[in-house]
């Protein structure tokens, strides 16, 4: 926490302001807004604004929408949820998002048989933007709308914007693990003010005006609440900080890692800000001397928690039977990627103690403690 999450909240309880309505949630929206640049809508979670987003965009029954297949089964599910289909699409090695070239090829077979799809979702995944020039050129020239999932990358840059002001409409998410949280919830953004309006009156079971509780439209139970608000003002304050945080962390696990051979941090690309949230290894087995999975069962015995990066939703029993263009490098990235601790709280020993757990697993010697920090 940074500071004045708890005065926030306590302003909540003092007004008795506790539900989906007060003052915590216009001040979060607000401040969301000015720090993206784009109209803002607090919700309860980060599926939740692709869920409207993409309903935004027309998408319905019968609909497909391209989605990375290299992401978190959230991106996934809300095309589900509408009844609609995804279509995965394989990554690229620079930046592990979508491949440009691999997107205009499904594009172009999509035109050739007369079926293009409603939307496609673009993930920013662990803290770096996808490379979104020639995603936009490719979707401008198919009239095919964007849905940024930017649930990762929220402080992230592409070429000196803002991750999520790319797309006509953008989703993030304050998940407990995010680099801001309110323990749980979202936003969704976009440039279209109507859009978020009409956004907002969904989120609250879209109640028509009047006294009457009368419904025209299907609506959901998707508001963020005035405490969790309050949390998040005080979150978002500190963004800044939480990204230098973030990226040192990376840095120093670069540094300490240096000599070992097979162990590569995720690409940072020249095209932006990359927030490292996660900071992700490719793990070559032969010349770093274990597998991946090897590594996090040696990280466990000291008690280190590590995982895979995200399984591809083509290798998922969910999504086995969908549609899907490429695979192989989001399968590779899978097969050979670890996520090791991140929190912007990690502190110098307990990074110090990752570092020499990773070395010793490969037998490697382990290093002096302030040879790991920050220079």
């Amino acid at each position: 926490m940074g500071g004045n999450e708890q005065a926030y909240v306590n302003e909540a309880f003092s007004s008795n302001w506790m539900s989906t309505v007060g003052p915590n949630i216009n001040a979060f929206e607000e401040a969301f807004a000015d720090t993206i640049g784009l109209p803002s809508v607090a919700l309860s979670s980060g599926t939740a604004a692709i869920h409207l987003g993409l309903r935004l965009l027309g998408v319905g029954p019968g609909d497909e929408v391209l989605c990375p297949t290299l992401t978190f089964v959230a991106t996934a599910n809300p095309i589900r949820y509408l009844g609609a289909h995804p279509i995965f699409l394989d990554s690229e090695r620079a930046t592990w998002n979508v491949d440009p070239q691999i997107l205009s090829d499904a594009l172009s077979k999509k035109a050739a048989a007369n079926r293009l799809p409603r939307a496609l979702v673009v993930v920013h995944l662990f803290g770096q933007c996808a490379d979104m020039d020639p995603i936009l050129d490719i979707c401008q020239r198919y009239e095919v709308p964007i849905l940024e999932d930017a649930a990762e990358a929220l402080g992230a840059l592409y070429k000196g914007k803002p991750a999520g002001t790319f797309g006509s409409a953008s989703a993030f998410s304050f998940n407990g693990n995010k680099i801001v949280t309110t323990t749980g919830g979202g936003m969704l953004v976009s440039p279209n003010a109507q859009w978020i309006a009409k956004a907002r009156l969904w989120s609250q079971q879209a109640k028509d005006a009047g006294i009457a509780y009368q419904h025209t439209e299907l609506g959901y139970n998707y508001r963020l609440s005035n405490v969790l608000a309050g949390i998040g003002r005080g979150q978002l304050e500190v963004l800044p900080l939480r990204v230098q945080q973030r990226r040192a962390v990376a840095s120093r696990y670069r540094e300490a890692f240096a000599d070992l051979p097979g162990l590569s941090l995720m690409p940072q690309s020249a095209n932006g800000l990359h927030t490292n949230w996660l900071s992700c290894f490719l793990i070559d087995e032969h010349t770093f001397g274990c597998s991946r999975d090897e590594l996090i069962r040696q990280l466990a015995l000291h008690a280190i928690e590590s995982r895979p990066v995200w399984k591809p939703m083509h290798l998922q029993p969910l999504f086995r039977d969908c549609e899907r263009h490429g695979g192989v490098v989001a399968e590779d990235l899978f097969a050979r990627g670890i996520c090791l601790p991140s929190s912007s709280s990690l502190s110098l020993e307990d990074q110090s103690s990752v570092i020499e757990a990773v070395r010793s697993a490969t037998g490697a010697p382990l290093r002096r403690s302030a040879e790991f920090a920050p220079v």
